[in-house]
């Protein structure tokens, strides 16, 4: 690696960062989910009783 003049800083790397932005939208999307089904839940289950005996 050739020698920085002086006054500069190196690059940082930011390999961990796309990382991180993953977790948090996966986070997110988690948090999203539970609420539904919490808040829908009972409905979700009627549904699919519905459903289940029409098909028989």
């Amino acid at each position: 690696m050739p020698s920085l003049p002086a006054g500069t800083v190196p690059p940082v790397s930011d390999d961990g960062q796309g990382l991180a932005e993953y977790a948090l939208i996966l986070s997110l999307i988690a948090i999203f989910a539970l609420t539904a089904l919490t808040l829908l839940g009972d409905q979700i289950g009627v549904l699919l009783s519905t459903i289940a005996d029409a098909l028989g």
